[in-house]
């Protein structure tokens, strides 16, 4: 892996859309040691109007003649997962470290070019499961490592959401329930959030196996999920996904199961979880969260360029992640 020479990290990003306005972009701008300089969309008004309100100098609608600008050094790729592929590989090929969104991309095999154009090139390649870096997963992670909870057991995922989720943003084009943009549907969308969060914890899932379908019949993509998995440490797993659920079985909700205690915790909601230790009571953790949610890992992958820290979520624990989706949704059974 080639050395990062300077001692400042300029950001160009690609595809400043929703994810961009509060999430991600802006804390590059806050972050010591960073810099937002440069920002590309293909719709000229939209992307004029991104780098009027969050003064960011320079303006592309042109991915390429972005990556090539001499000032920017390090690219955050922000677009859609159907992109992810292409603009990595250019960015590498520039010899510039690539951040990109989650999921990595739309499946194992894409993020496997992905890595190999990266090592070729000698970048690093980091994705945005920015829940590795929040502090109540950190942690949760602790507890987990010192033994806490005794040894681990098992984890088991619950997540049921209406046709519409209360828990994804509003968009102007729902490219999440498009296979050919997504991947898949929300289960690619959410579910990564949460395997890659059980990677964190637990390290690499070794088997998995699921069924998917389509029970709502609203869009082309799976729209349930049900599955089972085993880490390479020896813990065992299960998950629950369902995006055609009523209002009222909302659930997000991820259990830990250890020899001396319990967790759960929320996926996508506060910064707390609860832990119940056997003869004790229970105790909730709370934690503040940053308003720019992915600025604990931005500052990690700043701190990992310029060599003073380290980054918790690189391609390959990404890829694994996707791996994991195609496995629990390669076989699917609807009803004709």
């Amino acid at each position: 892996m080639k050395k990062f020479q300077d001692k400042e990290v300029r950001w160009g990003v690609l595809g400043v859309g929703n994810v961009c306005e509060v999430k991600s972009a802006p804390a590059m701008k806050i972050i010591p040691n960073s810099k937002l300089v440069a920002v590309m969309r293909r719709d000229e008004a939209k992307v004029i109007d991104y780098a009027k309100r969050h003064g960011v100098s320079k303006w592309y609608t042109d991915a390429l003649k972005l990556i090539d600008d001499p000032e920017v050094n390090a690219i955050y790729i922000a677009t859609p997962p159907n992109a992810h592929l292409e603009l990595t590989k250019l960015a590498a090929k520039a010899g510039k470290p690539v951040y990109v969104e989650k999921p990595m991309a739309r499946n194992f095999e894409e993020c496997k070019e992905m890595i190999q154009t990266c090592r070729e090139m000698g970048v690093p390649l980091y994705v945005a499961y920015y829940r590795r870096a929040l502090p109540h997963f950190v942690k949760i992670k602790e507890l987990i490592d010192q033994g806490i909870l005794g040894e681990i057991r098992s984890v088991h995922i619950n997540l049921k959401q209406p046709l519409k989720p209360t828990i994804v943003a509003n968009v102007e084009e729902n490219w999440r329930i498009n296979p050919e943009i997504a991947g898949g549907g929300y289960f690619f969308d959410l579910a990564s959030h949460q395997l890659d969060l059980l990677d964190f914890f637990f390290g690499k899932i070794t088997h998995a196996i699921g069924i998917s379908s389509n029970q709502g019949k609203a869009y082309e993509a799976e729209d349930i999920v049900m599955g089972s998995f085993a880490f390479e440490s020896g813990v065992l797993g299960t998950g629950n996904w369902c995006f055609s659920s009523s209002e009222n079985s909302e659930i997000d909700e991820v259990v830990i199961y250890g020899s001396k205690g319990v967790v759960r915790f929320e996926t996508f909601g506060k910064g707390e979880f609860s832990m119940e230790l056997d003869g004790k009571n229970i105790e909730t953790f709370r934690f503040d969260l940053p308003i720019h949610i992915q600025e604990p890992l931005i500052k990690s992958i700043v701190g990992d360029l310029l060599g003073i820290d380290t980054c918790p979520s690189k391609g390959d624990s990404g890829a694994r992640t996707n791996w994991v989706m195609d496995e629990l949704t390669k076989k699917r059974i609807d009803k004709v």
